[in-house]
């Protein structure tokens, strides 16, 4: 990516990518830089996971060594992420499954985003999401965690009754953070460092429980 020109206004920003695994780190970075030039940080994490799908979803599905531009573009309180590819194969979300890697992928894309699509463009598709950035991120986070925690506490079987609903909530929340890090642990990364950055997000978003 080093040796190619990003062209690059106040809203806008295209990063060339040529579709290969060690590839998908530098897009990730240069994205992830884009955003801080452009005042959004806590708007990161997310952009990071949905680049990383939308590149791997073109090595996977397109082919390695494929040119897939990615396009950034923030337009008031969304930002919107695109890549562009050369086939003209339309990825649909059919159920997710264990051995549906790509309907995984655009499962989770459209549970991190405000909205999700593709178009069919002159040489080929693209394939885009939009992310808020304003205080509407902050209600999504909360409505995520509370569904999330909800899906855990049956998960679990624990009871929730009258008065004891907030403890059990609160409870429920302990553990699920906890299996999250052993998870994080145990695909090789270091649970402080993952709490760390949920906790950099946290106060860059404010902080405040919508």
């Amino acid at each position: 990516m080093s040796d190619n020109e990003v062209r690059e206004d106040r809203h806008r920003s295209v990063l060339p990518f040529r579709a290969v695994p060690a590839e998908v780190r530098l897009l990730r970075g240069a994205a992830a830089a884009q955003l801080r030039r452009w005042g959004v940080p806590h708007a990161v994490g997310e952009t990071e996971l949905v680049v990383t799908e939308l590149a791997t979803n073109v090595i996977k599905h397109v082919g390695e060594g494929a040119a897939a531009p990615l396009v950034l573009e923030r337009g008031g309180e969304r930002l919107r992420v695109e890549v562009h590819d050369r086939s003209r194969s339309m990825p649909s979300l059919s159920p997710a499954v264990c051995d549906d890697e790509c309907g995984r992928g655009l499962h989770l894309l459209a549970a991190v985003t405000v909205n999700w699509g593709t178009v069919l463009t002159a040489i080929g598709k693209s394939v885009w999401c939009e992310i808020t950035l304003g205080p509407e991120r902050t209600c999504r986070r909360t409505a995520r965690a509370a569904a999330a925690l909800e899906n855990y506490r049956s998960l679990c079987g624990v009871a929730q009754e009258g008065r004891l609903r907030d403890v059990v909530h609160r409870a429920t929340a302990v553990e699920l953070i906890a299996d999250l890090l052993h998870w994080s642990a145990a695909g090789g990364h270091d649970p402080e460092d993952v709490l760390d950055q949920a906790q950099m997000h946290y106060e860059a978003e404010g902080g405040v429980a919508a």
